[in-house]
């Protein structure tokens, strides 16, 4: 059976209705994602480009230890972040802790980072914003392909400034944008 191409298009047009629209994790077949507007410091590599595009909320974990320069006074040293990964609709899809390290909770690939430069966030409450490179990376997923990760868009999450008991631990909320970029295609 032929169909023509005006029964054609409308036939697509009103699936496309019709239909739920999924949306890929990373890569094909979404629409690419603009760059972070960051200082230039903290711009991708020349050859990478953002895939995916999420939000964190959660804590930035410290304890309270002596200070490397000056033993004998005390500081918060961060431990590690603990944060819950959304995305645009708000779906939880991962999480964020130690190493630094992103996790996909939809298909378990992670990434492991460390930082390459920084900059403070124009938020003084506020976590610096960072260009990591990754380290390594796991699983065929979402966050395999990781070169490099941003995070901008910090808001909270600076431990209060003064001294500290010895052995404290402080849990300060924060939120963040986190954009993950793979080679050029």
């Amino acid at each position: 059976m032929s169909i023509s191409p005006v029964r054609r298009a409308v036939l697509v047009a009103l699936l496309s209705l019709a239909l739920p629209s999924t949306r890929v994790v990373a890569g094909e077949g979404r629409a690419p994602i603009p760059p972070a507007d960051v200082p230039a410091a903290l711009a991708l590599p020349p050859d990478e480009a953002p895939f995916l595009k999420l939000q964190a909320r959660g804590t930035q974990n410290y304890e309270c230890r002596p200070a490397k320069d000056a033993p004998q006074r005390n500081e918060w040293v961060l431990v590690a972040p603990e944060a819950a990964l959304f995305d645009e609709g708000e779906k939880q899809v991962g999480k964020h802790y130690a190493g630094p390290t992103w996790e996909s909770t939809q298909d378990g690939s992670k990434v492991v980072g460390a930082v390459k430069a920084k900059a403070d966030a124009p938020d003084p409450t506020a976590v610096p914003w960072l260009l990591l490179g990754a380290t390594s990376t796991s699983g065929r997923g979402a966050l395999a392909n990781t070169r490099s990760v941003q995070r901008v868009d910090t808001h909270g999450g600076k431990p209060p400034p003064g001294e500290c008991k010895p052995g404290e631990v402080l849990k300060v909320p924060y939120t963040a944008t986190y954009y993950f970029a793979g080679a050029k295609r």
